[in-house]
């Protein structure tokens, strides 16, 4: 009986020690870089403290008007130094981004005067996925969903601590209630 007893415990040793090795920490919003619409480095790692929302973005798309609601959002919240939003403009969806990154600007700033950060035109799926996107879209990544994007506008939420919360379709508006609690802490 001894022999079995040692046995179970040095099987579940094993299991738990290649448990441990295979398991990978997850990673946080702080683990990543990007480039600005302007073509300077950004480090996610000056979010800290801060709720973020991602969205990737487009100026020819039926959700485009939310980018007033964004801004109206990065008015109300940035101020308090405990939210931020940042946009990823980008072509994958029926090419409804095509413009270059000055005039991406232009129309963000002219339609709707966006002053949140706005990022370079990346993409968002695919093999030439901006490792972020990876993160943001798979569990195996962030720990807590699958959220492949679907289309323009959909937004990801990361908490103060850079980790990932959940993510809103296209169709939710920014400010919706349960984003707007959630921003809120409610």
């Amino acid at each position: 009986m001894k022999r079995y007893g040692i046995s179970a415990l040095l099987l579940i040793a094993f299991t738990l020690t290649i448990a441990m090795k295979t398991d990978q920490p997850v990673k946080t919003l702080y683990d990543f870089k990007a480039k600005t619409l302007e073509g300077k480095d950004y480090d996610f790692s000056t979010l800290k403290g801060k709720k973020v929302m991602i969205v990737n973005t487009a100026s020819e798309c039926g959700f485009t008007p939310q980018y007033e609601a964004l801004q109206r959002l990065h008015e109300r919240y940035d101020s308090t130094g405990k939210f931020a939003i940042i946009g990823f403009p980008c072509n994958q969806f029926g090419g409804q981004e095509p413009g270059s990154s000055t005039e991406i600007r232009t129309f963000c700033t002219k339609n709707y005067g966006v002053t949140f950060q706005m990022m370079e035109k990346i993409d968002v799926k695919g093999e030439n996925q901006h490792p972020l996107y990876k993160w943001l879209t798979n569990k195996s990544e962030n720990g807590v969903e699958d959220a492949p994007v679907k289309w323009n506008f959909q937004k990801f939420l990361i908490d103060e601590n850079g980790k990932y919360v959940d993510h809103a379709g296209s169709a939710e508006q920014p400010d919706s209630e349960r984003i707007i609690k959630w921003i809120e802490g409610n």
